[in-house]
């Protein structure tokens, strides 16, 4: 019919067009989507994610994931085409890494996916998708696309097939791989922790809430990165991700989460020492659309960090380092100025001696490094000093800071100095001329901790950090630090008087007299006087002093190769009105050998422990039956406690539970109850906390079984 038609153009179109409509619906019918099935709950228990409180489907990188699709009619792997696309950010592009395609029937194409048909049955088909490695981590879309000749198409958008895809510390392909099972559950899975405070001779600790799998805390997390403006690109990096995070946890200079201040007055916001957990202060941010939230110091930093690094599939610990240097000058030096008189010179003396300092580490490979430098890194978030225009800091390998090896990325020096400053004392003269008078060595740094795995403990990580003190390998770590470019310690030796001075103290309670011992021993066949000035400050946990309370002056007379040892009473009267926030007290001790004229100093800090906070439950904690929870306090104190806010919470049990009183009159008491219905099994962590303007760092935790 064509040929007898072929010289009339306008019958030969139109009987090609009517060719055309006739295989058209003669062939099989294009499919369509009824439905998509993400399979959330088996996806999730595979996935290690069934713990986020998330109705949308959460799946972990290089693992795959098992979806059900259901057409209108049988797929036909020979004819049919089908696109499942996943698509992140408001851009979408496939050369980005932000639209994914995985396709499966007659056109299969190999992408940055892995999929795979696993059956067909009926008008159903069970698909197999596989994330890259190193894809990017967030929350994709979903769409299901239909190719035929005619075009394409996709099915609408719909929230509830959405799904969030994190970093894999179970595969080895991923940088955060992990390799033991109780490392990965310990420092991924465990959603509360301990933060150890206090100082070196009294360390105390307070339970932490860090809530990585609480509703919303997840999409809070991914808030953060998107508000501060990181790019999707960097987002598949582990090493990227938690530098921009050490960045965007502290507000300093990019609007992030937490407003860092020290200044006593928290009248505008949350005490730092009132906060309990993580998931209130992120949930808050994200509630307030970014708005940075109001205050933190260095635990609450570590903490809130601590949640964003595990709540995206990244192992972080909280780490805390007591005697902890803050060098403002970067010369590796902790300087304390004292006058002629022996008193601390509070004007001249910049730098400071935290009692403790909270950072993090995450573990992971650092393929931009030496392989040795893998494993644990150090990252910070209290802002400190800038890091390439930022205040952030790390990540830094700790195997590097160990061995001097500071010249790999990054912020290297300054951890290598809160670890390593020598606390050095000057004299200076009523010219202002100062002579440098003692060189310790030894004060900072002097113990790393974190929480020890299944246990409330703490372990000693001194030894992963630093070398065993004047050891050889403690020698090649500086003078590999020198080399680097740390400047090298010109100012020793310093002659040897062959006296030493030690100050011994008790831990006591806030408002109790005490006694410190001075021990002085005489390493000399020579008979030694010494005169000593004692200056007793009250300081902040940073080391930095609020007020001179104490001034003394002793003396003593020590025959050759003896010890002998001096009281110095403190009474409360003396250091009460001066207090400040979690008040600790400094006792400098600059000593003079009458016979030699040569100078020694030393310090002490004491620590003021608060009182108690006390947790009881009545009744047995059961699945779906109420229990009670009581709270009780007394003020020991002869004075009013005002404006006090408390705090209880506990992650899978309740949320944040805020009480406010207006006074507790001396010797006074309060009691609070809660009633709890628990949904879940398993063991509990209670948390709380009594806060207000006078007395701070009021704790306490209990442990409970839900049956």
């Amino acid at each position: 019919h064509l040929k007898e038609l072929e010289n009339c153009s306008n019958n030969v179109y139109i009987l090609k067009k009517i060719i055309q409509v006739f295989f058209i619906f003669s062939a099989k019918p294009a499919l369509s989507v009824l439905s998509v099935d993400m399979r959330v709950t088996d996806n999730k228990k595979a996935h290690n994610t069934s713990s986020y409180k998330n109705t949308n489907l959460i799946v972990r990188r290089n693992k795959e994931f098992i979806i059900i699709i259901r057409f209108d009619r049988p797929f036909n792997n020979q004819q049919d085409n089908v696109h499942l696309e996943f698509m992140i950010g408001n851009s979408p592009d496939e050369n980005k890494g932000t639209c994914i395609t995985v396709s499966f029937g007659k056109e299969k194409r190999d992408g940055r996916w892995n999929g795979r048909v696993i059956g067909v049955q009926g008008n159903e088909v069970t698909v197999g998708i596989t994330p890259d490695a190193s894809c990017i981590i967030g929350r994709f879309r979903t769409f299901v696309a239909i190719v035929t000749d005619l075009g394409k198409q996709r099915t609408q958008r719909n929230p509830d097939i959405d799904f969030y895809v994190l970093f894999n510390p179970w595969d080895p392909e991923d940088l955060v791989y992990m390799p033991r099972d109780t490392d990965r559950q310990e420092y991924v899975m465990n959603d509360v922790g301990i933060i150890f405070n206090g100082e070196i001779n009294n360390i105390s600790s307070r339970a932490w809430n860090f809530g990585q799998f609480e509703k919303g805390v997840l999409d809070a997390c991914l808030l953060v990165l998107d508000a501060g403006k990181v790019p999707l690109l960097y987002r598949g990096n582990a090493i990227e991700v938690v530098r921009q995070g050490s960045a965007l946890i502290n507000s300093q200079d990019d609007d992030g989460v937490l407003v860092g201040s020290w200044s006593g007055d928290y009248s505008t916001g949350t005490a730092p020492t009132a906060w309990t957990g993580s998931p209130e202060i992120l949930l808050k941010y994200a509630k307030d659309g970014g708005l940075p939230v109001c205050f933190a110091q260095c635990w609450v930093f570590a903490g809130v960090l601590n949640t964003f690094m595990r709540c995206l599939g990244i192992p972080a610990r909280v780490i805390s380092n007591y005697c902890s240097a803050h060098d403002n000058t970067g010369n590796l030096k902790t300087d304390i100025i004292l006058d002629e008189d022996g008193r601390v010179n509070r004007s001249r003396t910049r730098d400071s001696v935290w009692n403790y300092h909270s950072w993090n580490e995450v573990f992971m490979k650092r393929p931009d490094l030496p392989e040795r430098f893998s494993g644990w890194q150090v990252i910070d978030c209290t802002p400190q000093e800038t890091s390439d225009g930022l205040y952030r800091c790390g990540p830094t390998s700790v195997n590097a800071i160990r061995d001097g090896e500071l010249s790999y990325p990054f912020d290297a020096k300054f951890v290598f100095a809160e670890l390593n400053s020598d606390v050095i004392y000057h004299q200076s003269d009523k010219y202002g001329n100062t002579k440098v008078i003692h060189v310790d060595t030894t004060y900072v740094g002097k113990l790393l901790i974190t929480k020890r795995m299944n246990s409330n403990d703490y372990e000693d990580i001194t030894s992963a950090y630093k070398h065993p003190e004047g050891s050889d390998k403690d020698r090649q770590a500086m003078q590999m630090a020198e080399r680097r470019g740390v400047p090298s310690r010109d100012y020793l030796p310093l002659a040897e008087s062959g006296v030493t001075i030690e100050l011994q103290a008790d831990t006591i309670k806030i408002g109790d007299n005490f006694k410190m011992t001075l021990n002085i021993k005489n390493q000399t066949s020579q008979t030694c006087t010494l005169s000593a000035t004692i200056t007793g400050c009250v300081v902040y946990y940073t080391g930095i002093t609020s007020s001179i309370f104490k001034l003394d002056n002793k003396a003593a007379t020590v025959d050759p190769w003896k010890t002998s040892s001096m009281m110095i009473d403190v009474k409360a009267l003396e250091y009460m009105p001066y207090l400040v926030e979690q008040s600790n007290l400094l006792f400098v001790v600059y000593g003079r050998i009458e016979e030699t004229a040569k100078s020694l100093s030393t310090m002490r800090v004491v620590t003021l422990r608060p009182p108690e906070l006390t947790i009881k439950v009545t009744g047995t904690p059961r699945v779906r039956k109420d229990f009670m929870v009581t709270m009780s306090f007394r003020n020991p104190f002869n004075f009013i406690l005002k404006n006090i806010q408390l705090r209880l919470e506990s992650p899978g049990l309740i949320t944040t539970k805020l009480k406010t009183y207006d006074h507790i009159a001396p010797g006074g008491s309060l009691q609070y109850t809660e009633t709890i219905t628990p949904q879940y099994p398993g063991k509990k962590v209670l948390i709380a906390c009594l806060d207000c303007a006078t007395v701070r760092q009021v704790t306490s935790q209990l442990e409970i079984f839900v049956q």
